[in-house]
């Protein structure tokens, strides 16, 4: 691939996809360089959904950061993502003359601009890596949705892109940056609640194979670019409804695109039990099977200090100690102690949070904002709250429980290595077939 630093936007996708290498490896010349301290990063979005438009909209009052470009493979969506930009900057008078928002329906294309500094990948998850890595290779900054990846050799790949070229990776598991959740963790890591044995972490169930029937293609969806890597099947509007989606897209049922709700919401209750531990560059040991081929619920798995974690059904997580118990979900929070009821709120401002922590009490990363977290970490080029490596082993946890529901077998792991041991698993679902000529780089 050239490297000729006056090469434009269309001249790299006609040689990137000639060299068959497609959004994989951008040439230096296009590197972003690291954001002045005092400058307003100028940032991308890529995958304007129901997710996608909810993080544009937190976005836009932002005066850290200006939104320059926007891309979707749905014309509808692009288009009202391009007009909602450039109403807001109007409205709030901070449009200069002529400005205007970018709209492609190629990610690559937006990758290509030297201009931007950051991007936010909100696109189904089956793309999250490919996209990310595309990104990181480009000089961007990151901020990607949970789950953070598809499987386990595509979130190490993420970790070792981010890592080679020193960017900035925040994931969307934003429950890290909501006061509940981290008073939560702080109890148990403190021992507040004692030695905690049993953790229940209530998310819906796992995902099936996608048997959708064809539909008459939605018009203005380029189809092909939003399957990608994934097999090539017939439109669904299940899949990519038709226009803009007033409810989160069904995708994520399909384990060719997503994890199901073990992933979606488990990037979310079991990340949370990951830092209650401790174990943001570790994970379980050992995966235990149900009987029941079709469970929904019911997998467990046990770390190296032999807690053990069930996925049950519902929503939220308790910690079951000897000396306590805790319930905890958005909002919601309840702590027993001795048998007695002690607080129904609670965040990490509470002043019983202080009263009960010990005064040499371990405190964890205080982030109140997701977004601001991650631009401030831009900023100082400074660890985000959810960086790259705990989102690969938060969805390395829901991806293996998927692996036992799927298999209807046990599962040895060593999180140090990443393989399984003692006979167990197959490497071959560690990873999955890419569609040419998408590949993982």
């Amino acid at each position: 691939m050239t490297t000729n630093r006056s090469l434009n936007r269309r001249q790299f996708l006609k040689t990137a996809a000639v060299a068959g290498a497609a959004p994989f490896i951008l040439p230096s010349s296009i590197w972003a360089a690291d954001t002045a301290p005092n400058s307003k990063l100028n940032v991308g979005f890529i995958g304007l959904g129901k997710q996608g438009s909810g993080l544009l909209g937190a976005c836009l009052p932002r005066s850290d950061m200006r939104v320059v470009a926007v891309s979707d493979v749905d014309t509808t969506r692009r288009n009202l993502a391009k007009q909602k930009v450039e109403t807001a900057y109007a409205k709030n008078k901070t449009s200069v003359a002529g400005e205007t928002c970018a709209a492609y329906n190629d990610f690559r294309e937006l990758l290509a601009r030297k201009d931007i500094d950051a991007v936010v990948i909100a696109t189904p998850d089956h793309w999250h890596a490919l996209i990310a890595i595309a990104a990181v290779n480009a000089g961007k900054d990151v901020y990607c949705e949970k789950p953070m990846s598809h499987t386990v050799i595509e979130g190490r790949a993420m970790v070792t892109a981010a890592r080679a070229n020193k960017r900035i990776f925040q994931v969307g598991s934003m429950q890290r940056s909501m006061g509940e959740f981290r008073a939560a963790c702080e109890l148990v890591r403190n021992g507040v609640l004692g030695t905690v044995a049993k953790v229940d972490a209530a998310v819906a169930g796992p995902p099936v194979f996608c048997d959708l029937p064809e539909e008459t293609l939605e018009p203005g969806l380029d189809w092909d670019l939003w399957l990608g890597p994934a097999p090539l099947r017939p439109y669904n509007s299940i899949l990519s409804p038709r226009g803009f989606p007033k409810d989160y897209p069904q995708w994520r049922h399909y384990r060719e695109y997503g994890g199901g709700k073990v992933c979606d919401w488990g990037a979310h209750h079991f990340d949370i039990v990951q830092w209650a531990f401790g174990y943001d560059t570790s994970g379980p040991l050992e995966y235990f099977p149900v009987a029941d081929p079709h469970a929904q619920s019911g997998v467990r798995w046990r770390y190296a200090n032999g807690t053990e974690v069930t996925h049950q059904a519902g929503n939220g997580i308790t910690f079951y100690g000897d000396k306590g118990k805790l319930y905890v979900n958005r909002g919601k929070f309840e702590l027993w102690l001795g048998g007695e009821k002690k607080s129904d709120v609670m965040d990490d401002y509470s002043p019983l949070l202080k009263e009960l922590l010990p005064k040499d009490a371990v405190r964890l990363y205080r982030s109140t904002n997701h977004i601001t977290d991650w631009v401030k970490s831009i900023r100082a080029r400074t660890t985000p709250c959810c960086d790259v490596e705990t989102g690969q082993r938060s969805a390395t946890v829901c991806n293996l429980a998927n692996m036992v529901y799927f298999s209807g077998k046990g599962l040895k792991w060593n999180p140090a290595k990443e393989v399984f041991v003692d006979g167990t698993g197959d490497a071959s679902w560690l990873t999955r077939e890419y569609r040419a000529p998408w590949k993982l780089a």
